[in-house]
């Protein structure tokens, strides 16, 4: 049976627009003169608080801007101060930290050697906090250090939650023997000793 005898016969089968490949589609996005979409980070207001080694308060050091800035392959975000326009701290790559969401604040602990220093930035509602709290992990992941050798990337990530938690652990007991202090000498009276003249 021949084939064109066949396709003359059916004059109601109808053929589909032909559909542009992929390969076209990959080729046209390869031109030079198309870019692709740059998402743009919109800035989030802060409160910034800091808290500095072996200090068991937070200061407070004012409202700032939190950006992120794309330098080449990588990112970083930046607090900058909404007076001055001065840089607090930026987070990127080579920090050593660990940020985690606590309310509408995002916690992040700096290492710097056996030292602890930690930001507190408060935004203003909660998906603020979850942006902020994205931004500041995705620019400070090692991913080239997790792709080339994740055992020495575990073993930082596990240092860093190492320290902090040992800050910590000083910290508490450092106010509870404060709080033991005062507790003693409630007990003692020391204001009904004194003679009166």
């Amino acid at each position: 049976m021949d084939n064109d005898a066949v396709m003359e016969g059916s004059s109601s089968l109808q053929v589909a627009p032909r559909l542009p490949s992929i390969e076209s589609e990959y080729n046209s996005s390869l031109m030079p003169n198309v870019l692709p979409p740059v998402r743009e980070f919109r800035d989030i207001q802060v409160k910034v608080h800091i808290r500095r080694p072996e200090k068991d308060s937070w200061a407070y050091l004012g409202r700032a801007l939190v950006s992120q800035e794309v330098v080449g392959q990588s990112s970083r975000v930046v607090v900058r101060s909404l007076t001055s326009s001065k840089v607090l701290v930026a987070f990127g790559e080579v920090s050593e930290l660990q940020a985690e969401k606590r309310g509408n604040f995002v916690v992040v602990g700096c290492v710097e050697g056996s030292r602890v220093i930690s930001w507190s930035l408060n935004a203003v509602n909660n998906s603020e906090t979850l942006r902020l709290l994205a931004s500041i992990e995705l620019a400070c992941y090692r991913c080239r250090l997790a792709v080339v050798d994740p055992r020495t990337h575990t073993k930082s990530r596990r240092r860093i939650e190492r320290v902090i938690k040992e800050d910590r652990r000083r910290r508490h007991r450092r106010r509870k023997d404060q709080d033991a202090m005062i507790d003693a000498f409630q007990q003692h009276h020391l204001g009904d000793d004194v003679p009166e003249s």
